[in-house]
């Protein structure tokens, strides 16, 4: 019995070690314009970059642009207080089908089914969460935004990939 239960605490104690070693999640919510919720996203830290992965509700169907944004500021009802894409340059170069890319906010598109649900999850090595690596920071003096588009971003067209409307804005900040 002693036995079982110094094993017991060993487990416990690596576990625990295990844990604090673990990247911290970000939780965020996703806003549309009249601050309904339309869904949530998490981020963590991962060794080069961010894992990120996104869940929303009551979203028009199709392909969605998917960005991050360089200011925690989702106060307008049409999401501008967010500013441009967060970029690693002065001279921003937008889409990841784009030779000179250097704007480290774009991500791929998110799907929406029929029913208005979508999810995704993926991992960006342009970024981190507090500036690990070089990268831009997402958790800086102002924050940062995960901003959803109603149009999907094309990866190449400047500014913004054609991407349209912001529909929908979740802050960054804290962690």
């Amino acid at each position: 019995m002693r036995h079982l239960l110094a094993a017991a605490a060993l487990s416990l104690a690596a576990a625990s070690a295990f844990a604090a070693d673990m990247p911290a999640k970000l939780r965020i919510d996703l806003k549309n314009s009249t601050s309904a919720s339309v869904g949530a996203a998490s981020l963590s830290e991962g060794p080069s970059g961010v894992l990120l992965h996104v869940e929303v509700k009551g979203l028009t169907p199709g392909w969605h642009g998917l960005h991050f944004h360089e200011t925690g500021d989702c106060s307008k009802a049409d999401f501008t207080s967010a500013g441009a894409h967060v970029h690693a340059m002065a001279t921003k170069i937008h889409g990841l089908l784009n030779p000179d890319l250097n704007e480290a906010g774009d991500l791929p598109n998110l799907y929406v089914a029929a029913d208005g649900t979508g999810a995704v999850e993926l991992y960006s090595t342009f970024i981190s969460l507090k500036g690990a690596g070089g990268r831009p920071a997402l958790i800086d003096k102002d924050g940062s935004a995960l901003v959803i588009h109603a149009n999907p971003d094309d990866y190449t067209t400047q500014p913004i990939g054609g991407a349209g409307a912001r529909i929908a804005c979740g802050v960054i900040a804290g962690g």
